[in-house]
């Protein structure tokens, strides 16, 4: 009887570490990033959005910066480059538009190679709410783990992210019906 009670503990302890593990990363932040775009060179304004893992911000002194998600892979919207549009590269973009266009301010920080082959500025962002948008598009499913190194900083976090989607079957995971 004790031994039974022991697994059920261990088992609910396990539960709730994986739910409070599925809750995705969340970098707390003093006060409104508006306010802060001028004092903190880290704060960008969401200019326009392009699909799932590309957007273009504006610095403090209006300049454009087109903008890549380091370690996230989204669907293709249209066909790009070598890669071909995807069935579900409308709904991951359009998932991107909603969080930050409810979220026009980020915060962003960057890993050790700055710019892509494109010219595109390689980064992380963060919502004003703390949450980590490069993990959080993968654990929900939105995109997928894609690490080039030497920008592989998160990878295990976002590899940790992309095996809850799966098991979940979330977003691009979700089994057809």
């Amino acid at each position: 009887m004790m031994f039974r009670g022991f697994i059920l503990f261990i088992s609910s302890l396990l539960s709730f570490c994986e739910s409070q593990h599925s809750t995705g990363r969340i970098v707390p932040f003093e006060g409104r990033f508006e306010d802060k775009i001028h004092t903190d060179p880290s704060i960008f304004k969401v200019d326009s959005l392009v699909d799932g893992d590309t957007f273009w911000v504006l610095d403090s002194k209006g300049e454009r910066i087109k903008i890549r998600l380091i370690g996230v892979d989204a669907p293709e919207v249209k066909n790009v480059f070598r890669k071909k549009k995807h069935p579900f590269g409308a709904v991951s973009k359009g998932y991107v538009d909603s969080l930050l266009l409810s979220n026009r301010f980020v915060r962003l920080t960057f890993d050790v190679d700055s710019l892509d082959q494109y010219g595109r500025t390689l980064g992380y962002a963060y919502l004003n709410d703390g949450t980590f948008l490069n993990e959080h598009l993968i654990r929900q499913g939105y995109a997928t783990l894609m690490t080039i190194s030497p920008n592989i900083q998160y990878e295990e976090m976002f590899y940790e992210a992309q095996v809850y989607a799966r098991e979940n079957k979330l977003g691009i995971w979700k089994e057809e019906d």
